[in-house]
């Protein structure tokens, strides 16, 4: 891997960097306040949840949210939660770089897979992750609100 990439990317760990990330995170997750996005981020945390960010001329431009998990299916996996690029800097291959990283990061670690949902309007994404990254769309995802 371009080591350029690993001095770029790096975990968020301290709340100062939560702060700086949540206008970028805002842009996923539009329901959240900054109050409640720090809420949750401390229990999520608290399960293993891990907030990488990458930065593109010392600016904070990329996001990935995510966490080890193991199933029957999955095997030993990083589950990708939250992956957003800064809408001003988007199409520029950040994501992509964070990518990357992270896939070379999980096989160090013992993933066999990573794995993400989409949002089913979101086409351009799933382009993305199926043309340019080479992921393989397996399933559907269902939830109910309770």
């Amino acid at each position: 891997m371009d080591t350029s990439n690993r001095q770029a990317i790096r975990e968020l760990t301290e709340r100062n960097d939560w702060i700086e990330a949540f206008p970028v995170m805002k842009q996923l997750r539009t329901d959240l306040t900054e109050e409640t996005y720090l809420e949750l981020l401390e229990a999520m945390r608290k399960d293993g949840y891990v907030l990488f960010g990458y930065y593109h001329e010392k600016r904070l431009v990329s996001l990935a949210g995510l966490s080890w998990r193991v199933n029957f299916y999955n095997k030993r996996h990083v589950f990708i939660y939250d992956l957003v690029t800064d809408s001003a800097h988007r199409s520029s291959g950040h994501g992509e770089k964070l990518l990357d990283f992270i896939h070379q990061w999980a096989g160090e670690n013992g993933a066999e897979y990573v794995a993400l949902e989409s949002g089913v309007h979101r086409t351009d994404a799933h382009r993305f992750y199926e043309d340019r990254l080479h992921y393989d769309k397996w399933c559907y995802s269902f939830r109910k609100t309770l």
